[in-house]
This record gives structure tokens, sequence and C-alpha cells, in this order.
């Protein structure tokens, strides 16, 4: 069963790169199995459908537009992920949105399984290579709530 772990955002554009940094600390720190890929997905393309397609499991990190304070991180997953990634899919930097690749996987056929979106409360996104104090501090939280996806979802059923 592959994993794909996908970290999206631009990193010149402060807290919008939360999910890149996201996932460069998940490479760095936390170390995952041969069946877990960790991938850059920057600000999208139609390039990433092929990985997603591919996944049985996946997990994306992202800012996401959350209502709350700056660094607040929730998890969506399932049809909750897919309800939230197109209704809150009204403005994207990137390319091609997150809720394009999902509607590709879903007509395809190819949706993976089992499905989360990490999504962190930006503060600014303004051009910037660093991320503002408090989402920053929320990316060791999104970290470990991945890490703890990747266990539940690949551990074999008692």
């Amino acid at each position: 069963m592959k994993t794909l772990v996908l970290g999206l955002g631009n990193t010149l554009l402060g807290d919008e790169g939360v999910g890149v940094y996201a996932i460069r600390r998940m490479q760095e720190t936390l170390g995952v199995s041969g069946d877990v890929a960790i991938l850059d997905g920057g600000t999208l393309s139609f390039t990433l459908a092929g990985p997603i397609e591919d996944a049985d499991n996946l997990i994306i990190i992202d800012a996401a537009q959350l209502n709350d304070a700056p660094g607040t991180v929730r998890l969506y997953e399932g049809e909750e992920m897919d309800r939230f990634v197109t209704t809150n899919n009204k403005s994207s930097v990137h390319e091609v949105s997150l809720a394009d690749l999902m509607v590709i996987a879903h007509l395809t056929d190819k949706l993976p399984k089992q499905r989360a979106l990490i999504g962190i409360q930006p503060q600014s996104l303004d051009w910037s290579h660093n991320m503002t104090p408090a989402v920053a501090e929320a990316v060791p939280t999104a970290c470990e709530l991945a890490h703890e996806l990747i266990t539940r979802w690949t551990q074999p059923s008692a």
C-alpha cells in the first residue's frame, strides 16, 4: 500500500509555503518507510495527477482558509476533505487547484481510498521567504498528524 504525502505552497509568499516547509521537516526528522513517498507539490500542476492517482493513501499539507487564528491546524479526512476542498476553492495562488486534481482522480476512478488534508491557517500571504511565527510553530503539529495518519493507515488490522 503506497502513501503519498504531498506538501503544497509557494515559499515566496510567506505562510502560503507552509505545506512545502512541513514536508521538508518530515523528510529531515520523522523518517518514513519505503511505502511512503514525500513530494514537494509546490504550487501544483497537472503533473501531480499521476502521483495522486497512483497512491492508495493521500495526505496533503497546505495553507487553508479556516477562518481561525493564524497557525490553527485542522484535519479533514475522506469525504470531509472532499467537501472542504470543493467548497473552499474560491481563490488560489496555485496554477491548478487541489479541487481540480481531486476531480481528475475521481473521474478516472483513481481517487485514493484513504485521503486527508491537513490545513493550516495562514497569517500573511505577502512576499516573504519566511513564515510568520504562529504558522512556523504549527509545522511540527502538522507533521505529527501526518505521521499518525501514516501509522493508522498502514498498520495491519488486528
